[in-house]
Formats: C-alpha cells, structure tokens, sequence
C-alpha cells in the first residue's frame, strides 16, 4: 500500500479506483481508514437492497446508484457529501472493467465533474490481486491460500488546463487523463505497460452500466 501521503488529511476529495471484483469497495476503504478518512462510496443501488447489508449501506452514508438511469441523481448527492468536506469514492468505470486483460476501461465522466465542479482534488488509485480473491465474473470467495493485494495511490490529477469550463468536451478530455493516470498505476503494479487507449465496450458489442 502506497502513497497515502496523496490523500488529504481534511476537506473534501474524489478518489477514483479501477474496478476489477466485487472485494473492491473493502479494499479501497482499508485503503482511505489507513489515510485516517471514513469513505462514502456510490454503490449500485441493488446492493441497497441486500438484507442487512443494505441497511448498513444507508446508515453509513453510501450513494445509490440506478443502473438504468432512475432515481435520484447520484451526482446531486454526493454533492451534498462535498459540501461535508467528505471523501467520496466513485468508480469512474462505473463497473467492472470488460477490458479482456484487466485493465482500466473508458471511464464515465461522474468524478471529474464533482471534481471540477466543486474544485476539489481528484485521486487516482489502483490496486492489483483482489481479482485473485474474488474474480470479476465467475468463481466464489477464494483466500486460501493467502492472496497479494497491491494498492497505489496516484498525485492528484492537474485539471488546470480545463479550469472554468464546464462543456462536454472539457469533461471528456479530464475524464481521458484520469484513466490513463489510473492505467499506468495499475501497470506500475503489474509491472507492465497498459495498451495507448482505453478499452470501449460499446465498440466490441458490450453493454455500460451505471450513469456516471
């Protein structure tokens, strides 16, 4: 685990993960506790709907998020948790990565437009080996034996050069330098070079989830 020095001590923040498992929200809120920050996360809103885990979703604070795109707007709420100077997690993927080998996908534009709208900092983090412990798509809970998990967090990304904008295309050039950012964390652990461009479901027939 590396570079907790990035996380802010107060106010505040987006931290944006690759997504690889289901394990991933308990590792990435070891990760802000080591930082001594309480995560609130924007977690599928299906999830709310587990007994007992549901429950504690809510009372912890966490954001739902519709897949289809009903409800309210999650980026309105984790808003109102910026305005609490609060850490909040968003998977920019906005699921699993579809990329065949595991690496950071095209991201959805949700952190950075908290982000920029609030001009607040927005973390990129990686972690590496959860799949290992729960995979992506298939396979139940494994750890025996014990499984390596990596984590590393990156410097805030540099919105600057799109400072006062709020266009789409603003949005979508940020969105592309978080994902790339994130990319090379996750190749920095794997000890590997992630592909020049980001894989795009839409173009191999795969569906996206998730609105943000």
């Amino acid at each position: 685990m590396r570079g907790l020095d990035n996380i802010p001590k107060t106010g505040a923040f987006v931290l944006a993960p690759n997504h690889i498992s289901n394990f991933d929200p308990l590792t990435t809120a070891y990760l802000v506790w080591r930082a001594g920050r309480v995560p609130r996360f924007l977690a599928k809103a299906s999830l709310f709907r587990v007994p007992v885990f549901g429950w504690l979703l809510r009372f912890t604070g966490q954001i739902p998020v519709e897949r289809a795109g009903g409800g309210a707007d999650p980026l309105a709420a984790a808003s109102g948790l910026i305005g609490n100077d609060l850490a909040v997690v968003v998977y920019p993927e906005g699921t699993f990565t579809r990329d065949p080998d595991g690496w950071p996908m095209r991201g959805k534009q949700g952190a950075v437009r908290l982000a920029m709208t609030h001009g607040i900092p927005l973390i990129p983090v990686a972690h590496w080996g959860v799949q290992k412990i729960l995979p992506t798509y298939s396979g139940g809970l494994s750890l025996v034996p014990r499984k390596k998990v990596e984590m590393l967090v990156g410097d805030p990304i540099d919105l600057s050069p799109w400072a006062g904008r709020t266009d789409n295309e603003a949005y979508k050039q940020a969105t592309l330098a978080l994902m790339d950012a994130i990319a090379a964390l996750v190749g920095e652990l794997r000890g590997e070079k992630p592909p020049p461009h980001r894989w795009n479901p839409a173009a191999h027939g795969q569906s996206e989830f998730g609105r943000l």
